[in-house]
């Protein structure tokens, strides 16, 4: 896979956008050729990562714009990576899908706030078959987590019956002008944070979500903060309950004001046969029986030797550059891992939660992501 070079855009260069050069520059065969953003601090910012990562790896010189449109009009990439502000993701990714020169696009999680906008990116990409989209749902390549998606796939626990993920971290960080403190530009923080682990209870389940309920409050975080005379409106805890064709039940236990906890994420799922664990940032994996008892549960220090940078989220984002780049390379042979249909529904069960506490009572899914297509 080294001989082939692709050269990678990113657009969006705040926090995860420069998390994404990073990566980049530990990916054989992968060149940042171009960033886009409309904040100066950002795109300064980048400049000075890129030149700094040059000096253990020569580039050209990194061309900067203003404005995603100019980056595309360049004509100067074979990917672009969107790290832009979660209700920029609708438009930015029309634009690309729109645009006359083909890119290919991973786009950061939530692939968009709204399920109409889910639903009109998906309609767009189904008009540029050529043109390949991942979903950064990048939580699946966590090596604890995949082990254990592994150790599920080959029945280790049973028939799976129930799905629990528990997130205890800490609040929001900063992000540019704030954007992040409310609803209307993250979708909620079950639609912004969330997605990930609905993505998984959906992998893990392997059914189809049909109904949520969920209970949630701002009890703690960004309550003394107001911006343009707003107060952030964001969940910072909350209990989901998922429902799934096949009987399966999913659990997200969310508390964003939990920083004294060892691991920020455990996952659990339990069969017929037994119990599976995984914990993060600990990278340990636990798989029981349950004709062993306590006794007999196995622990597992897992690692991927592919890892070449661990970064912000425990070398899950390089992981996910390196199957996207495989993709590319396999001339449709291989799809993307975490295509726009999973974005789709991590989204949907998100804002099902959402609506959840708002309406205090279950909502199906069918109510959310139903639309004449």
């Amino acid at each position: 896979m080294e001989d082939v070079l692709l050269r990678y855009g990113i657009i969006g260069v705040g926090m995860m956008g420069r998390e994404h050069l990073y990566n980049l520059a530990a990916i054989p065969g992968a060149l940042v050729v171009a960033v886009a953003d409309p904040d100066p601090g950002s795109r300064e910012q980048a400049v000075a990562v890129a030149s700094a990562l040059q000096l253990s790896r020569p580039a050209p010189p990194l061309q900067v714009f203003g404005d995603h449109g100019s980056l595309l009009d360049s004509g100067m990439c074979d990917i672009v990576v969107v790290a832009t502000p979660n209700m920029t993701h609708a438009q930015i990714l029309l634009d690309i899908l729109n645009h006359p020169k083909a890119h290919h696009i991973l786009v950061e999680k939530p692939l968009c706030t709204t399920v109409e906008d889910c639903y009109n990116v998906i309609e767009a990409a189904q008009a540029r078959p050529e043109v390949l989209v991942q979903v950064g749902l990048e939580y699946r390549y966590i090596p604890a987590v995949a082990k254990l998606i592994e150790q599920v796939k080959i029945n280790s626990v049973g028939r799976v019956r129930m799905v629990s993920i528990r997130e205890h971290r800490f609040p929001f960080l900063v992000k540019v002008n704030n954007w992040n403190r409310f609803n209307k530009n993250s979708g909620g923080t079950l639609v912004e944070k969330c997605c990930h682990f609905f993505d998984l209870m959906t992998l893990i389940a392997d059914s189809m979500p049909v109904r949520v309920m969920a209970s949630g409050g701002q009890d703690i975080n960004h309550l003394d903060e107001s911006y343009h005379g707003e107060v952030p409106d964001i969940l910072d805890n909350a209990y989901v309950v998922v429902d799934y064709e096949n009987g399966v039940r999913g659990m997200l236990d969310l508390c964003m004001f939990a920083e004294g906890s060892r691991n920020e994420q455990e996952i659990c799922v339990v069969g017929t046969r037994g119990k599976g664990e995984a914990f993060v940032p600990e990278s340990i994996v636990r798989i029981g029986a349950r004709d062993s008892g306590r006794e007999g549960v196995l622990t597992y220090e897992v690692h991927d030797k592919r890892v070449k940078y661990e970064g912000l989220h425990h070398g899950s984002s390089f992981l996910e550059h390196l199957e996207f780049a495989a993709a590319i390379k396999s001339n449709g042979e291989r799809p993307p891992t975490v295509g726009l249909e999973e974005g789709l529904m991590s989204v949907a069960v998100g804002v099902a939660a959402q609506q959840s506490i708002e309406f205090g009572r279950f909502v199906t899914l069918t109510e959310v992501i139903a639309r004449k297509r």
